[in-house]
């Protein structure tokens, strides 16, 4: 995976890559995880977000470094918090932008505007 595609990618997009590239079924990665598949799905749907512990079970799960894990984790959160504290003052343009794509796309976005603007 190179930088641009980890840029476009969210935690749950992510976890499902790790499981569809090693073929493994949502059941079987649930149950290692010892999760419902219904909440395995979410987390990958980005519907839900998952606690420290289960991180560090994927982690272990996929053999990778956690750290890789909690920065998926961490731009979701921050993408979140941003649209929350927009939420209210964007117009249709931005809501548009925000929901096709993600934290960095966005930010590139408002920078144009911003230059636009000037």
């Amino acid at each position: 995976m190179n930088v641009s595609e980890s840029i476009m990618t969210s935690f749950g997009e992510f976890l499902r890559s790790l499981r569809e590239g090693k073929k493994l079924p949502l059941r079987k990665v649930a149950a290692v995880l010892d999760i419902d598949p219904s909440t395995l799905g979410k987390i990958e749907r980005n519907k839900r977000k998952p606690n420290t512990e289960l991180i560090e079970k994927i982690a272990k799960l996929f053999r990778i470094k956690e750290k890789k894990l909690r920065i998926y984790f961490l731009s979701d959160k921050i993408y979140n918090d941003l649209i929350d504290e927009e939420n209210g003052r964007r117009s249709e343009e931005h809501t548009s932008e925000l929901q096709s794509h993600s934290f960095i796309s966005y930010a590139v976005f408002c920078l144009k505007k911003k230059k636009k603007t000037k």
